[in-house]
């Protein structure tokens, strides 16, 4: 009786589930970053920045450009991951690959240097904060920027507190002799909220750094600096912090790996083409 030979079946193929969590994944991020950049783009439209590029006073803290940059970043990762995956691209996939890994090798160096850093960052962010004061009416983003971290945020005033507004010029003293309002006040941002203000007083702070201002200022303004609120927020919420970015991070690692293995199984899958 001749021998009946069997051959094994190959059932080696490409993880449709691997395929699309990368493919459902990256398309949130996709829409997310093509959303972020259309804000950004949209903010600077409005300000009629295109025009008048001469406006930016520092480009780098601008709230639009960042929204401009974080936007096109995550729209080209979600992207190269989106893509890649549904039509099996290698190559995409590779690049999808490489910037996780460009970006979580950012991170690292970044968290690094802030430690490392520590005085120099805070030196830089004083800085910048003193130009959000010094141009604090000159650009709409920064000032809700400001406004949010000064009456959401730290809920604080000014950089190392209130008369770091002497520096903006509708704030300081002397704008008073030319008629201002506002001058040696601060921003409503700055004022303590009233649990019974239905309507938010935008005048709560006028004439409050004034040497003839009779009620308490601390009632009235937050005296804290928001240097010293930052570095308070950020000693309470360490934990959160640090937890953030290690998920963070480790679902970087993550896509990494998942795009790594997708890739091998159409490298896989290809060899039998030959």
């Amino acid at each position: 009786m001749p021998s009946i030979r069997k051959y094994r079946r190959d059932t080696t193929e490409v993880s449709c589930c691997l395929k699309y969590v990368i493919f459902g994944v990256n398309v949130l991020f996709w829409f997310l970053g093509l959303i972020v950049m259309a804000v950004g783009v949209w903010a600077w439209t409005e300000k009629d920045t295109f025009n008048n590029l001469s406006r930016l006073t520092n480009i780098a803290l601008d709230p639009a450009f960042i929204l401009i940059c974080v936007g096109t970043i995550t729209f080209i990762i979600g992207f190269t991951g989106c893509v890649g995956a549904l039509r099996e691209n290698t190559c995409l996939l590779a690049c999808y690959a490489v910037f996780l890994a460009l970006l979580l090798l950012a991170e690292m160096t970044a968290g690094i240097l802030f430690f490392v850093f520590k005085d120099w960052i805070k030196q830089q962010a004083t800085t910048g904060f003193q130009s959000f004061i010094t141009h604090y009416r000159e650009d709409p983003d920064q000032q809700n920027l400001i406004d949010w971290i000064q009456e959401d945020w730290l809920q604080c005033c000014g950089v190392e507190g209130p008369r770091d507004w002497d520096r903006n010029a509708y704030f300081n003293c002397s704008s008073g002799a030319v008629g201002s309002r506002e001058a040696c006040g601060v921003p409503f941002s700055c004022c303590r909220n009233k649990p019974q203000d239905i309507i938010r007083n935008k005048q709560c702070g006028y004439d409050v750094r004034k040497p003839t201002y009779s009620f308490d200022i601390a009632k009235i303004i937050y005296d804290k600096g928001c240097l010293e609120a930052a570095e308070e927020w950020f000693d309470h919420n360490l934990l959160i912090v640090a937890t953030s970015a290690v998920c963070t991070a480790f679902a970087q690692i993550l896509g990494i790996c998942f795009a790594q293995n997708l890739r091998a199984d159409i490298f896989a899958q290809k060899a039998k083409w030959h």
